[in-house]
């Protein structure tokens, strides 16, 4: 059994990339993990401790995820923070992404979170206590050319998240969105992203194809920095709702801030032209 003063972590997607790096930072901080992978097998990058127990989780998959949450309390008796880090990335324009890939792509970026929270809610609600954290991107909150359909996955994850912080937090349990930018980790492989079933010679001059290959390997953000950052804002008494990370980040939500600040001012008559006109 986990000592009462550490924590119990829940974590998808951490056979490798950021999960595996929140694992480890976990781990060091000398809490106790449950790893969620879908392929059992590809988990044995992961550290050998007597604080961690793999289980197999297609975030799909609504039984996997109550099954996943029902070894987690019975090992260790408790989950203090969940983190939805499965998923993966689209690159293609929003015409060229076929209906199945939108369907596979929310089914996992957006359904799995919602069947690993609907697992852990009741036990966290029991416990009066908890943290929820959902891991969106920088395009969750700002979409760029290439990625709406991968945006709207996040963009879906940012609004369930909005919502839920204001359902739970009177139950003690907190809900964090974590905005990553680009980040040293396999994301940008032929791993984690997937390209949109027809490509179409008009949008080449505002998609670059080869973005993904090209930035892969060289991306500014350190991996484990972030999940050190993550395990911060778990150990805060009030975390924030957002939380950027990385230059590219930050510099993607300020940049939308004052975007849609000008819009909002330049139509503001407009936009407040629809009332009633009020009987005097």
């Amino acid at each position: 059994m986990i000592n009462t003063d550490k924590k119990v972590w829940f974590i998808t997607g951490a056979s490798r990339g950021l999960g595996k790096e929140i694992v480890v930072a976990a781990l060091e901080a000398g809490d106790s993990v449950v790893a969620g992978v879908r392929n059992i097998t590809k988990a044995n990058d992961l550290p050998k401790n007597d604080q961690l127990i793999v289980v197999q989780l297609d975030v799909t998959q609504q039984a996997q995820a109550q099954k996943a949450v029902e070894t987690a309390m019975n090992h260790f008796g408790r989950i203090d923070v969940v983190i939805n880090n499965a998923g993966y990335g689209l690159l293609g324009a929003v015409e060229e992404t076929s209906a199945e890939q939108v369907r596979d792509i929310f089914a996992t970026n957006v359904e799995g979170p919602l069947n690993v929270i609907r697992a852990a809610l009741p036990i966290l609600r029991q416990q009066s206590s908890g943290h929820i954290i959902n891991i969106s991107s920088l395009g969750g909150f700002a979409a760029s050319a290439g990625n709406g359909v991968y945006g709207a996955s996040k963009f879906a994850i940012e609004g369930i998240s909005e919502a839920l912080e204001k359902e739970v937090k009177h139950c003690g349990i907190k809900v964090t969105l974590i905005e990553p930018g680009m980040f040293r980790t396999e994301f940008l492989s032929g791993k984690s992203i997937q390209i949109a079933a027809k490509q179409f010679t008009e949008y080449d001059r505002v998609i670059n194809r080869n973005r993904a290959k090209e930035a892969h390997g060289s991306q500014l953000g350190d991996p484990k920095k972030a999940a050190a950052v993550i395990r911060e804002v778990v150990s805060l008494a009030s975390p924030p709702l957002r939380l950027p990370l990385g230059e590219d980040a930050v510099k993607r939500v300020r940049d939308k801030l004052n975007y849609v600040e000008q819009e909002l001012e330049l139509y503001r008559s407009m936009s407040l032209s629809t009332n009633f006109e009020q009987n005097l």
